[in-house]
């Protein structure tokens, strides 16, 4: 009788699960992607210490997340620079260099960042502009875009488009690739960009009232502050002309660069000097801060919804954008203004509140997103994760190594390649052919004092011009009669004493 009493217990514990071992730890949940890009947004940004921008909401994601000071593009035009970035190529791979060529010319079994999301099983959607678009023109069409990335897209289209006769351009009836701005009648809400902004917010709602939905990857492409600068009056109101002020350029300025260096300055830009030129810039700061007031919209709504702690937050642009600087406006130079873009991630559990030192690359976004996702990256990628820098502890950064980053432009015949390295950048134009730049920038951040032929530096120019030929970026680029070997690094760590790199 004993003996059945203790085979019933047994029996007991097995049919109510009281000996039955520990489940196994179920998998963590699947995160999301809130991708935002915004278009030709350089760094004048509160959040990257520009005092007189107004970008509440960028500032505010930057406190919760990870800002990186030293983020570069691939190409300072939105085609190359959306291939590279979201196929996670370099444009020499892609050999997308102009906004005319697609990258599936060159490989059309690409498997892109979005696309590698969707293939491990997220819901994967794209709102505005994430590969290319002609703007103004481009709004409201699929524009450049690539099918295989996306389970669902939509075009947004408001008054911006329908008032373009109401804008002003230095070149009249020329919007896109030439300076013009608008202050515009009516609310934000009639914008392109307020329209995506609330398209976006139903789609996160969507998210988070589907039971047991897919983990989503949802891209919001923002056309501003792209020209022409479009933005309701209220936002002009917010940046008094008066306060507006241009940068200095030195009256020698153009005697110190190749000429290769400032030859994307078009002639139309020559007259954006004084008033006139304080109007362009008002207009711009005022596009960034309408559209700032659209990301706030969207990361609100992940906020009110209880998506955040499941979800990864990048914000970033396509490249940088000059605002006067070295006499230049928008893009295609290989300065700083124009190659820098603001960069910053948010992951759950990650770190918060800090300035990232480490010099990255666009390239770098469709690993990391990949790694902090746990999705199997695509084939190709060429950039590395900066996950660690993302969600890892105070040595696991400090251990991070840092490594330059490559910036490529062609324009008309002319041809250059840059490395950004610790407190230097190089630059060879045509090989070098048409000239060479160094600049320090923890003396000259403005890249006003050209150091290449100085003896003191020499040695810097050597590692540097190492870096770029190692790389393979000359010989991609030019194909011409550069086989020979880099220069031996310096001796000691690069630059030691005289100019650390």
């Amino acid at each position: 009788m004993a003996c059945f009493h203790r085979i019933a217990a047994l029996v007991g514990l097995l049919v109510f699960g009281w000996l039955v071992p520990a489940a196994a730890e179920s998998p963590p949940k699947p995160r999301n992607v809130l991708f935002v890009i915004c278009d030709d947004l350089c760094c004048a940004l509160g959040a990257y210490g520009d005092a007189t921008a107004s970008s509440p909401n960028v500032d505010a994601l930057a406190k919760r997340g990870v800002l990186f000071e030293r983020a570069y593009c691939q190409f300072p035009l939105c085609n190359p620079s959306r291939a590279s970035f979201l196929t996670g190529r370099r444009p020499g791979t892609t050999t997308v260099r102009d906004n005319a060529r697609h990258f599936r010319n060159a490989d059309p079994a690409t498997v892109t960042l979005p696309q590698a999301f969707r293939n491990a099983g997220w819901q994967v959607e794209r709102i505005g502009k994430l590969f290319h678009y002609s703007v103004p023109n481009g709004i409201g069409t699929s524009g450049h875009d690539d099918p295989p990335s996306w389970d669902a897209v939509f075009n947004p289209k408001g008054r911006d488009v329908a008032d373009q006769d109401k804008i002003f351009s230095l070149e009249p009836g020329k919007f896109g690739g030439t300076v013009s701005w608008l202050a515009a009648d009516g609310t934000d809400a009639e914008q392109t960009d307020g329209i995506g902004a609330a398209h976006a917010v139903e789609r996160l709602e969507h998210f988070a009232d589907v039971q047991h939905q897919k983990p989503f990857f949802l891209a919001v492409g923002f056309y501003r502050p792209h020209t022409p600068y479009v933005a309701p009056k209220p936002w002009f109101e917010k940046h008094p002309l008066g306060e507006v002020a241009l940068p200095e350029v030195p009256a020698d300025h153009d005697a110190r660069v190749p000429p290769a260096a400032i030859d994307s300055r078009k002639h139309e830009q020559v007259r954006l000097e004084g008033k006139l030129g304080c109007e362009a810039l008002q207009a711009y700061r005022a596009s960034v801060s309408f559209v700032d007031a659209q990301v706030g919209i969207v990361v609100d709504a992940l906020d009110r919804l209880g998506l955040a702690d499941d979800t990864v937050i990048v914000f970033t642009s396509d490249h940088g954008y000059h605002l006067g600087e070295h006499g230049l406006w928008q893009k295609m130079s290989l300065f700083e203004n124009s190659a820098r873009v603001p960069l910053i991630i948010v992951a759950p559990g990650g770190r918060s509140g800090h300035r990232m030192r480490h010099t990255v690359e666009l390239l770098d976004l469709a690993p990391t997103l990949c790694d902090l996702c746990n999705v199997p990256a695509a084939e190709g990628f060429e950039g590395r994760s900066l996950a660690p820098l993302v969600v890892g502890d105070a040595e696991t950064v400090k251990n991070f190594p840092d490594r330059p980053a490559f910036t490529e432009v062609a324009r008309g015949g002319v041809f250059g390649v840059s490395v950004r390295s610790g407190r230097w950048r190089y630059t060879l134009w045509n090989g070098g052919r048409a000239g060479r730049e160094l600049y320090d920038y923890d003396t000259d951040p403005e890249e006003l004092d050209n150091l290449v032929d100085q003896p003191a530096h020499a040695e810097t120019v050597g590692y540097l011009e190492g870096l770029l030929r190692a790389t393979g970026l000359l010989r991609a680029t030019f194909g011409d009669d550069l086989d020979a070997p880099p220069p031996a690094p310096p001796r000691g760590k690069p630059g030691k004493k005289k100019t650390p790199v």
